[in-house]
Formats: C-alpha cells, structure tokens, sequence
C-alpha cells in the first residue's frame, strides 16, 4: 500500500532572523494568529488515519490547534545541535567561526559535539519509512522546518547540500508520497483537472 504523508511546518515562535538551533520556545501571538488565519486550509488534514508531531512546544502546540490531536515522535524532533543549542546561526558563528564552516561543509562534521546532518537526515528517512502502511493510507505529520528539509533530502536522494538549499515557510504544507525506500514528492495545485480545455 502507497502511503501519503503530509508535513504541516509548525507556526513560528519568532522572527525568521532570529531563529534558534533547537528552539524550545512555545507559539507566540504572532504564531497563534498565523494558525488561525491559515486553519481553514489546514484543519481537513486532521481526517488523516495517523497524525504525529515533533516533541517541541511549536509543532504540539499548532497540531493541537489545527484540531490534528497528534501523537509526539521522537524520532521527528530537530537535529541535535550539542552546545549551539539556543544559539542563533549567528551566534554560533561568532564563538566558533571555523567550526560553524566545517559544520556547513561537511554533513559528517560534528564540531557542535552534536548529530552530523546525515545522522540527522538518515533518522527522519528511517522514521519515514517505517510509518505503518497497514494503518491507513494517510498521514499528517506537524514538524519543525529541519525536520521537513531532511525528509525532503532524504525522499529525493539528493546530496545532503541540499538541505541548506530548501526553504520550509511556517504552516507550509509538503506531500511526500509512496511507500518505505521509494518516494515522491507530490505537488497539489488548486487547479482542477475538470478545468483544462
């Protein structure tokens, strides 16, 4: 059986610019209002069989709201980022300048005494396909952006550079589709076939 799996990216709990490595921070205002603007286009994919979220306050928090009731993953929480953890991208560039460039050349590099980006990647690939397909056909999943980014690497079989070139907006919607080792990334439009001279 083919599986769809839905990822709902959570509502923000601040400016982009000011995002942190595994930000713990719970929705904002803004974010609460971002859910409610964006839940009429959101709330149908609580009718999914599962639904799952990543364990940070955000992503439990929007699931809820969205009226998903998800079950939390582990395995879907943010990459683990050792001593940078609540630091900004800045942040950590400031203290460690050569380490923050090994980290963003090689996925293997650890220098954050953390998770490696394929670690990372390969962990949210296994959670993917290991997603019981005799459960139903249809999955929403409420995550963290990373988390999003590394399906999509790991879906697509691209090089783990391309993990820095994907950019999952908040309350962002991406539908991979398939089964365990052999998926597709689908694009839904409003388009309808029906309309098509």
């Amino acid at each position: 059986m083919h599986l769809r799996v839905t990822f709902v990216a959570a509502a923000r709990s601040s400016s982009l610019l000011a995002e942190r490595f595994q930000d713990d921070r719970p929705l904002d205002q803004a974010g609460w209002d971002e859910v409610q603007r964006a839940a009429p286009e959101l709330v149908s994919l609580a009718a999914a069989e599962l639904r799952y979220c990543s364990p940070t306050p955000r992503s439990r928090a929007t699931g809820d709201a969205l009226g998903y009731g998800p079950l939390v993953q582990l395995a879907l929480r943010d990459c683990d980022m050792g001593r940078w953890r609540g630091f900004t991208l800045g942040e950590a560039m400031a203290r460690e300048p050569e380490a923050v460039d090994a980290w963003l050349a090689d996925p293997r590099s650890t220098p954050h005494g953390g998770e490696s980006l394929l670690a990372f990647i390969a962990r949210v690939g296994a959670w993917l396909d290991t997603r019981p397909a005799d459960d139903g056909g249809r999955i929403v999943a409420v995550a963290e952006p990373s988390v999003i980014r590394a399906a999509l690497v790991y879906v697509l079989k691209a090089p783990p550079s391309t993990y820095w070139n994907i950019d999952v907006r908040p309350l962002s919607t991406t539908t991979v589709t398939g089964r365990a080792g052999r998926w597709n990334l689908r694009f839904d439009g409003a388009f309808s076939q029906s309309t098509r001279a």
